[in-house]
């Protein structure tokens, strides 16, 4: 499968099985797109005749180029047979019942009461709870417990907001480090927080220990306080960047991520994402679309799509620009290895959310991920007896990338990995069908990521 598109002057060709990607002149990029369909005769007069005008444009080199291309298909860069298919049902089924990582639910209440948020202000549509000591031990038993091989163990503390259940946090760490050097373990842990309750201990304590942190922070204090604010309808806007930017500071400016959510309010999500660069000092990035119902007044219209779009192409361009002005910023969906990864395991088989990974609420139940919990159709079991749900726990196995019919003629899937399964059921009502929306919009950042590659190599 062939994938051609033209952004930030670059004619970008992506074979998209083969992981190919191959920048090339306008008549070039005219002969791929003619060369399945059409024989070299064809190709030629065709060309000829649009490119009349240009006289560098001959029959000669016209008939090289399309030796060049059949020269790519015959390696395999070009034009390349779809081979992971049959691979799909298989891969998850190798790694067994493995878990390599989960989300603790160490507070499942909140000090904000944001209007947009998914989890019902921290409580999941339940009863507001913190995780004991005791669940939170017996979760990462659980995790070294049905890790198998695995050295490398990640470990999310997530909410509702975890520093409301601070101590609980410091001490699972405690017992954590206590116990991986004999069950021959390493634990990654990762702490998301709306920042409200930073102080000088958690600074300290994050910065030692939390391998990442996330930090809540839409952009603007005009967008941040519309939608992010306390049970008395204040904004948090004043209260938390200047403790994000003391904790950025003390960790010396990396391994963290400011991660803001752009709704309705604010399509033109780029004004945020400068203000928190070159006003406030944060490089690390992320803006992630809302994901709420259609009638919310912070659902992204379908006007709001496209202007995404031209806003993605837009945060492209300027991050170029810092590139190439030596104070570069990181925007996170733009983070692609080319060369490196991820593995073919992963681009099939997606996340692993329900197999890999699952989240722990504050009572020890398991759910495949954050998104699923509170819904008791998705409870897979408990740190306790384990998965039970083992009917559910299959049907997770078997979302991948080649799961929805959807997905079939689909360029990207071999970088989204099939999509979010949470975002795909709470749009579709099955995990194998797919959030449009969300799909749109991908594939936009995978193309300005590619040219920014493109871009960055100085082709």
């Amino acid at each position: 499968m062939v994938h051609q598109y033209q952004l930030g002057g670059y004619n970008i060709v992506l074979d998209a099985c083969s992981g190919s990607i191959h920048v090339v002149d306008e008549a070039a990029y005219d002969v791929i797109a003619l060369f399945e369909d059409h024989s070299p005769d064809e190709i030629v007069a065709a060309l000829l005749e649009k490119y009349a005008a240009r006289p560098d444009v001959t029959e000669e080199e016209l008939r090289r180029c399309i030796g060049d291309v059949q020269a790519l298909k015959d390696g395999g860069k070009l034009f390349s047979p779809d081979t992971f298919a049959p691979l799909a049902g298989t891969f998850k089924e190798r790694s067994g019942d493995v878990v390599k990582a989960l989300c603790l639910h160490v507070a499942h209440t909140c000090n904000l009461n944001c209007a947009y948020c998914f989890a019902s202000q921290g409580r999941y549509s339940g009863d507001r709870a913190l995780m004991s000591f005791e669940t939170g031990k017996q979760a990462l038993d659980f995790l070294i417990e049905h890790s198998g091989s695995r050295t490398n163990l990640e470990v999310d503390f997530f909410g509702g907001e975890p520093l409301m259940n601070w101590q609980v946090v410091k001490d699972l760490v405690a017992y954590a480090r206590s116990v991986e050097a004999s069950a021959g373990k390493r634990f990654r842990f990762t702490l998301t927080t709306n920042g409200m309750l930073i102080d000088g201990d958690v600074i300290d304590f994050a910065n030692r220990e939390m391998d990442n942190v996330v930090l809540s922070l839409d952009g603007r204090r005009e967008i941040h306080d519309a939608l992010r604010v306390d049970y008395a309808g204040q904004g948090s806007y004043h209260r938390i960047v200047p403790k994000f930017q003391e904790l950025v500071r003390a960790r010396g400016g990396e391994r963290y991520y400011i991660r803001g959510t752009f709704t309705h309010r604010n399509p033109d999500f780029t004004r945020d994402l400068f203000h928190m660069a070159d006003e406030l000092g944060f490089t690390q990035l992320s803006m992630e679309p809302v994901v709420c119902a259609p009638g919310d007044p912070a659902a992204l219209t379908a006007e709001d799509l496209e202007t995404v779009k031209e806003q993605y192409e837009l945060l492209a361009a300027d991050m170029l620009r810092r590139q190439r002005e030596g104070r570069p910023i990181t925007f996170y969906h733009y983070m692609l290895d080319l060369e490196n990864g991820p593995c073919v395991y992963k681009r099939i088989s997606g996340c692993g959310s329900g197999t890999e990974y699952m989240a722990v609420t504050p009572w020890g139940d398991l759910y495949p991920c954050h998104q699923f919990v509170g819904e008791e159709a998705f409870k897979l079991g408990n740190i306790w007896d384990g998965v039970t749900n083992t009917a559910l726990r299959e049907e997770f196995r078997a979302c991948n990338a080649y799961a929805r019919p959807e997905c079939a003629g689909c360029w990207a899937k071999l970088y989204c990995s099939g999509g979010c399964a949470a975002n795909a059921y709470h749009a579709s009502g099955s995990i194998r069908g797919v959030y449009e929306a969300g799909c749109a919009l991908f594939r936009k950042r995978i193309e300005c990521a590619i040219m920014m590659k493109a871009a960055e190599a100085g082709l």
